[in-house]
């Protein structure tokens, strides 16, 4: 959970940031595990996959990693939208593995890389870095009309 100041979002001089919309992104990884053939198992009850699923998540290579619980969680039609001249501010955790965020297309006016927004933002970021298990935050003003990937 990332909890947003009270008083609002702060540049660099102190001055209040303004933002049209928010959207959150939870990036999710999953550990299932995979028989001899290499095909994801089956288990009767959620306990029975405990000693499988907990040798997979020791290996540390994630089987499945997802937008906001599920494939396609951020297309079509439920793609993050944004008006030219709109400010959006996209919050994104991670709770297992390092990632590095991009907005195609854009980048990031003012990133709060370690979700400390008593600390000044950082500027013009192409990529932004949100260490595993931590959130942080990035505010972009779309300038132009188009498709930007996130």
């Amino acid at each position: 959970i990332m909890v947003l100041p009270r008083d609002g979002l702060k540049d660099e001089k102190g001055k209040l940031v303004r933002y049209d919309r928010i959207y959150y992104i939870g990036e999710n990884d999953f550990y299932i595990p995979r028989d001899e053939q290499g095909k994801f198992k089956k288990y009767d009850s959620a306990g029975d996959n405990y000693d499988d699923t907990v040798k997979v998540m020791r290996g540390l290579i994630p089987t499945h990693v997802v937008f906001n619980g599920k494939a396609g969680s951020l297309t079509g039609e439920h793609a993050m939208k944004a008006k030219v001249g709109e400010t959006v501010l996209i919050v994104h955790s991670q709770a297992n593995r390092d990632t590095r965020p991009h907005l195609i297309g854009g980048h990031g006016d003012f990133v709060w890389e370690g979700g400390k927004f008593a600390n000044p933002p950082a500027k013009d970021m192409e990529t932004w870095f949100f260490r595993g298990g931590s959130a942080g935050a990035a505010l972009y003003t779309f300038r132009l009309p188009g498709v930007y990937a996130y």
